[in-house]
């Protein structure tokens, strides 16, 4: 079988998904490829921030931070069901970068991005206000500004699912085993998981494998020399039950310059990261190391007045970053900007190629690339993406609370806990699980923490959902709190359930 498309998205991350939608919502034909689950590798491993990124200032990233701190916005406003404002808490004291220098810092972060929806930064009397209770003794001034936080692997889930509703034809557990330019055209070979291989022909390429961009384009016949170099960062992170009250997160300055997050996560715990550990290739299944969390513990307990060890830690994950090589000496001084290489010589089918990028661009690294790859195949179509909102997040006035508040009398019988956990994972979206149910039963099979076969369903039928781990780990983080013994259940539950998928799609095949 053989089909013929404008684009072709290899990557199913952040910049995939991203770019197929932006692709999808111009009017393309589309098709993206995936090799494992979306979001299985590095976009799911972040530090779950939606930010400008402060420290970046200091290494005289303006360009980066502006843009970021704009596209925070734009964000906020496309999925406030995901993604949330959060105020952050700076504590200083005598040995750290001076006071002057935050100020300043704080100044150009509040002013650089035009900011509209998020409270300004302040400086604080941290022994005279509640966030400064968990600070060991001695910590009495500190800094706080905003930024906001997201559920990463459903910001890339959401991008697919809306790239697919506007057309695009979305391939999970889909290898490309080969791409070869022919003239204005590209000739993509793909195997999916049960052996079916299948040729495509597309007008353009797209290389957004991440960490495996540069393995990917010499594997592309007639993609031409490597027009950029790649610096592969492991950014690894733990999580313990939570350390200290309020909604808060700290940014705690290190002593060796770089800074640590510890953020309110899942309601029960506290996400601390990140390390910078340079790697020479990207590992299938990164890990972290004993020396990261004796680390992170170590960085941590600077400054909390509670102490933790390598045995508090419930959870850790780890994530190799794909940064644009700009010869940086330190690992941690390495630009977080995205860079796009095309590759269109004498008007052959374009390649493009994208290096680096940060969650929070993903949407405007989309846009820009979109805008190359017209060009070069000498189309127009004009940008939208910019005030669109993502699946579930037409919410009005992007207010979650009120949203949730109009939803409680209409499922009483819902626990409060769960009806939050589904309005902020589905947003307007919750009602195609609920629907008209008039209480608990009517969801079907109820698996731990009010996830319910009607859940599930929705995630195989929409989200491309096929093992437990894709439901526990990157449509949720149910995985933190339900026992082994429900997991298996709900990966019992997903083995039938696709049987039977598979098994009906074999007899419409036979009719």
């Amino acid at each position: 079988m053989s089909q013929a498309i404008d684009l072709f998205v290899i990557g199913g991350g952040v910049n995939g998904t991203a770019i197929a939608r932006d692709a999808a919502g111009r009017g393309l034909s589309v098709m993206l490829c995936e090799k494992d689950d979306l979001a299985a590798a590095t976009s799911s491993a972040s530090t779950k921030l939606i930010h400008g990124g402060l420290r970046y200032l200091e290494y005289g990233e303006f360009r980066l931070v502006r843009e970021a701190l704009i596209e925070r916005e734009v964000l906020l406003r496309a999925a406030p069901h995901i993604i949330r404002p959060l105020r952050l808490v700076l504590p200083h004291r005598r040995g750290a970068r001076p006071a002057w220098m935050i100020r300043l810092g704080l100044f150009l972060y509040d002013h650089l991005g035009g900011r509209k929806l998020l409270p300004a930064s302040r400086a604080v009397r941290l022994d005279r206000d509640p966030r400064g209770a968990a600070l060991a003794d001695g910590v009495r001034r500190g800094f706080v500004f905003s930024d906001c936080r997201v559920d990463d692997a459903r910001l890339v889930v959401l991008y697919a699912v809306d790239a697919a509703e506007r057309g695009a034809v979305i391939c999970t557990r889909t290898i490309v085993e080969g791409a070869v330019r022919q003239g204005k055209t590209w000739r993509i070979t793909i195997r999916d998981a049960a052996g079916r291989q299948e040729t495509v022909t597309a007008r353009a390429l797209v290389n957004a494998t991440g960490p495996w961009v540069s393995r990917m384009r010499d594997h592309i016949e007639g993609a031409g020399p490597r027009q950029a170099a790649l610096r592969l960062v492991k950014g690894s992170h733990i999580v313990t039950r939570r350390l200290y009250e309020g909604d808060h997160a700290y940014i705690f300055q290190n002593t060796d310059r770089r800074v640590v997050f510890a953020i309110p996560y899942e309601g029960d715990f506290t996400l601390i990261g990140t390390t910078d550990i340079p790697c020479d290739e990207p590992p299938e299944r990164p890990t972290v190391s004993a020396g990261e969390v004796d680390y992170l513990c170590r960085a941590v307990n600077r400054w909390l007045r509670r102490a933790i060890g390598p045995g508090d830690v419930v959870w850790s994950y780890a994530g190799v970053r794909p940064l644009y090589d700009d010869q940086a000496a330190d690992a941690s001084a390495v630009t977080r900007d995205y860079v796009l290489r095309i590759d269109a010589t004498g008007g052959a089918a374009p390649l493009l190629s994208v290096f680096g990028g940060k969650i929070t661009t993903s949407r405007r690294l989309a846009e820009h690339g979109l805008d190359l790859l017209l060009r070069a195949c000498g189309m127009t179509a004009p940008a939208w993406t910019a005030t669109a909102a993502l699946p579930g997040g037409d919410i009005a006035g992007a207010d979650l609370d009120a949203f949730i508040a109009v939803l409680r009398p209409q499922y009483p019988w819902l626990e409060s806990r769960v009806l939050r956990r589904l309005a902020h994972a589905y947003g307007t979206r919750i009602r195609h699980i609920l629907g008209q149910a008039r209480r608990r039963r009517d969801l079907g099979e109820d698996f731990g923490c009010g996830l319910s076969e009607a859940e599930l369903d929705y995630l195989v039928a929409t989200e491309w959902a096929r093992t437990a781990e894709d439901v526990l780990w990157r449509r949720s983080k149910l995985g933190l709190h339900l026992t082994p013994a429900e997991a298996d259940r709900i990966g019992a539950w997903m083995r039938r359930r696709l049987s039977g998928r598979e098994a009906a799609a074999e007899s419409s095949d036979r009719i």
